[in-house]
């Protein structure tokens, strides 16, 4: 990671909730209250840093992908510039209920937004009547708001990053229920054993948002980047599999005509031989009858 524990001072992470608002089940991760605010322990938030991004980094580069959830007003801007940096979807507006149980009816809405997508870019909306084209749009700005940083997905995310458990608890409940590991940075007015990641810190100031989310994405471009390199090193392999098989027949091929032409050129040569053979035979048969002929004709 290439921040500090001071990194983290200086950015606000420390700060809790008002002590009237903490939950019990967060003492762990509390350093002390001053004034009435509870102060959270950097060491601790440090190390569950440290985990999380091994972890993210190890889904990553396994082909999977992170998918950034924060919709309260601080944290929208944050997660939708995160996320788009390192290309991963994301939930900025508010989070569809079912988005992750009920994927199938989800997917067939976002099938739709991305016809009319295609509609409005192919030039098809300008051949359209004017109430026809005004309830199209007023159905494309609902779906913008519900699938804006959805347009890729296609299957579950390996995880999640939630900012604030608490205000995305329908997130998190959804990603539990089908063991999807949630990573979230968690506040003292919430519980962090809803998460099997969680980071301990301030998730109301935008300050504080910003420097986890850039944690957060550092550790999905290293886990991109060993994903690119397993497919630089399976490449040549397969190529090298592939062109080896498909030589071989030609090597093949190539010895057989090479063996036929030989053979046709031994039988050639074995015809000259019998056939010069045949002639010296017939020759010396003629000169030993000549002899006797004459012999008969002196008589």
């Amino acid at each position: 990671m290439n921040i500090t524990i001071e990194d983290l001072f200086e950015a606000g992470v420390h700060f809790g909730h008002q002590k009237k608002r903490w939950n019990p089940k967060s003492k762990d991760i509390v350093f002390s209250h001053e004034q009435g605010i509870s102060i959270i322990d950097l060491e601790k938030t440090y190390k569950a840093l440290e985990d999380a991004s091994k972890f993210i980094e190890d889904i990553v580069s396994s082909g999977k992908d992170i998918m950034f959830v924060g919709t309260k007003r601080q944290a929208q801007e944050v997660v939708r510039e995160s996320a788009r940096r390192v290309n991963m979807p994301f939930a900025a507006n508010r989070w569809l209920g079912g988005t992750l149980t009920n994927f199938s009816t989800v997917s067939r809405s976002l099938a739709k937004y991305k016809k009319f997508l295609g509609m409005e870019a192919d030039g098809t909306f300008d051949k359209m009547f004017k109430k026809e084209l005004a309830a199209i749009k007023r159905e494309m700005s609902r779906m913008h708001r519900n699938f804006e940083g959805m347009l890729e997905v296609n299957n579950a995310p390996g995880a999640l990053f939630v900012v604030d458990v608490k205000k995305e608890y329908i997130a998190v409940a959804e990603a539990n229920r089908l063991g999807i590991p949630v990573i979230a940075i968690v506040d003292t007015n919430s519980d962090p054993a809803c998460v099997k990641y969680p980071v301990p810190g301030n998730d109301d100031a935008v300050k504080s948002i910003r420097i986890l989310c850039d944690v957060i994405c550092e550790a999905v471009q290293q886990g991109l980047a060993r994903r690119e390199e397993v497919k630089t090193q399976r490449a040549p392999k397969q190529k090298f599999t592939k062109d080896f098989r498909e030589a071989e027949p030609q090597v093949t091929l190539t010895q057989d005509l090479r063996d036929a032409a030989e053979a046709q050129e031994q039988e050639h040569e074995d015809a000259k031989k019998r056939k010069a053979a045949a002639a010296v035979e017939a020759t010396e048969a003629t000169e030993g009858t000549e002899p006797a002929a004459a012999s008969e004709n002196e008589k």
